[in-house]
């Protein structure tokens, strides 16, 4: 099915795709609208104290930006019951702001000029939402650990980063640096992205927390983790000279962290030979145990699988392969390089997270046991695929595709190197991707077009059948006559994959297309095998 483009204006009260209806307020959220574009995003400083005893979070954000073109109201995002106090400009003029939602449009009193530097403080506070399933159902969890002391962190991928903070609450501008100031109660300390630059001991018995963050970062990832932790680290001697790893864990977890976290410095030496150096030397890696499952936190990945193998003890793929790593550890690490490394524009292009980063725990297999062990996993994981709907979602209104982005997307990339069958090249591609688009926010259409210019093939058709359809493109054949007929039924316009397949055990490579094509046959074959590792169907026909 080819999507219907609807080009709508701001002021429509709701727009329809697959039966989906979209609100004025998805479209505010999921665009680039006039009061988002004009100006760029430099830096923010969460300035805010949490007081678990009402669930309350106050204080401020200092918004840094750089004037791209003359424009006099801008948009800040804000999700209730959280409310903007006020905002100021750098000059202390106290602004107007008109609410409308979750979207707050503030009026600025002095002329913005292009290129001009600007900042705006916005006043903020209240109760915000409490996350009801973490990380799938986001905001702020107040919990308690198995001694009786808080346990609070923050999940916001999806809902979006104003579910808890004022901020740009779009993909596609990302701040420069971020400092994070967060002041907590006695006993306890905050674990936030970058560095910790300071701790503040105040006279109440409080304390504050000063997290600097020296590169690009999405809103997503930026997060509170508040507990009683006790933190023990190492030196990692990566790509790039010394990479400082920290882990943060409850103390009754320390004996075991130190065992299971051995996996993160084996998922460095993996993924930094699959994917480049780690992206984020300067801000260092850390891995901290919250109470839900865990989420790619940029430089700050976030840890609760329960100290166990496989994703909670269990393995997807049913090969046994997934209970040789933790996969938290391994997945929502393989983010640092896609989701936080690059990252999407647009939530319709999940994918370039989600199907790289699936993708990725196959790799961590294939450098620690070999490419058949990496082969079987990625195939072993094809039961979880649905094809309900296509993995690309609806553009401009917050919408992801289908949740085949993981399982589904990590198949069509393995299927992508056999087709390219050169894994030095695949290698290539893969770091050159995070060379090319180091630290970017990223459309598919730029993924696209750098694999396809690497791999030299044209590969549209590939990923509108993979990425744009739900159908699973089957070989149908038939011999007669001294020939093998072969083509792809149930592909999308221009379908041509190149595809291996086995003629008594002789290698051959065709090109199938939607038109019957053939190989001359000296004898007729008797058995016919497709490589498995390529994600398509094959079933034999009546001969055309």
């Amino acid at each position: 099915m080819k999507k219907i483009l609807f080009i709508v204006m701001l002021s429509l009260i709701s727009i329809y795709s697959f039966g989906q209806e979209y609100t004025r307020q998805d479209t505010l959220r999921g665009s680039i609208t006039p009061e988002r574009v004009w100006w760029d995003l430099k830096f923010y400083h969460l300035d805010i104290k949490v007081t678990p005893a009402d669930s309350s979070v106050n204080g401020s954000v200092t918004i840094k930006y750089e004037v791209l073109k003359p424009y006099q109201v801008m948009q800040i995002d804000l999700q209730k019951p959280l409310v903007i106090k006020k905002v100021e400009d750098d000059k202390g003029n106290e602004l107007e702001i008109k609410h409308e939602g979750n979207a707050h449009f503030v009026t600025l009193k002095e002329k913005q000029i292009k290129g001009d530097i600007n900042s705006v403080k916005v006043f903020y506070g209240g109760q915000p939402k409490v996350a009801i399933r973490p990380p799938w159902d986001g905001g702020i969890s107040w919990d308690k650990d198995e001694d009786g002391n808080l346990f609070i962190h923050t999940n916001c991928q999806g809902i979006g980063a104003s579910i808890w903070w004022p901020n740009k609450d779009h993909m596609y501008d990302e701040p420069d640096s971020v400092l994070m100031s967060v002041n907590v109660p006695k006993g306890l300390m905050d674990v936030s992205n970058g560095r910790l630059r300071k701790v503040d001991k105040l006279k109440d018995g409080t304390k504050t927390f000063h997290w600097f963050v020296s590169n690009p970062i999405s809103n997503y990832v930026i997060s509170l983790n508040i507990a009683n932790y006790k933190n023990f680290s190492e030196v990692y001697k990566g790509e790039k000279g010394d990479l400082d790893m920290d882990y943060y864990v409850l103390p009754y977890n320390l004996k075991k962290a130190k065992t299971q976290f051995k996996d993160a410095v084996r998922m460095m030496e993996a993924f930094e030979y699959w994917f480049g150096p780690y992206p984020f030397y300067e801000d260092s890696y850390k891995l901290i145990e919250v109470p839900s499952t865990g989420m790619e936190h940029q430089s700050a990945v976030t840890y609760g699988n329960g100290y166990a193998n496989g994703y909670r003890g269990r393995d997807g793929s049913g090969t046994g392969l997934g209970m040789k790593f933790d996969f938290i550890i391994i997945h929502e690490s393989g983010h640092e390089w896609f989701a936080n490394n690059i990252t999407y524009k647009d939530v319709a292009d999940m994918w370039i997270h989600e199907s790289f980063t699936n993708y990725s725990e196959s790799l961590f297999l294939e450098y620690f046991y070999g490419k058949e062990a990496g082969q079987s996993y990625v195939r072993g994981n094809r039961r979880g695929i649905q094809n309900d709907k296509p993995i690309i979602g609806d553009y401009n209104v917050n919408n992801s595709g289908s949740g085949d982005m993981y399982v589904k997307g990590g198949n069509m990339l393995n299927t992508l190197r056999t087709i390219i069958n050169d894994d030095e090249k695949w290698r290539s591609i893969l770091r050159g991707l995070n060379k090319t688009f180091y630290h970017q926010t990223v459309t598919t259409e730029q993924i696209e077009g750098y694999i396809a210019k690497e791999a030299g093939m044209e590969l549209k058709p590939f990923f509108d059948q993979y990425l744009r359809d739900t159908k699973v493109p089957i070989l149908e054949y038939y011999q007669k006559d001294g020939a093998f007929f072969f083509r792809w039924n149930n592909g999308v316009e221009g379908f041509d994959m190149p595809v291996r397949v086995m003629l008594d055990g002789k290698e051959y490579w065709i090109k199938p297309t939607k038109k019957w094509d053939q190989l001359k046959m000296e004898t007729p074959f008797k058995s016919l095998e497709m490589d498995p590792n390529i994600y398509a169907a094959i079933m034999k026909v009546t001969e055309y």
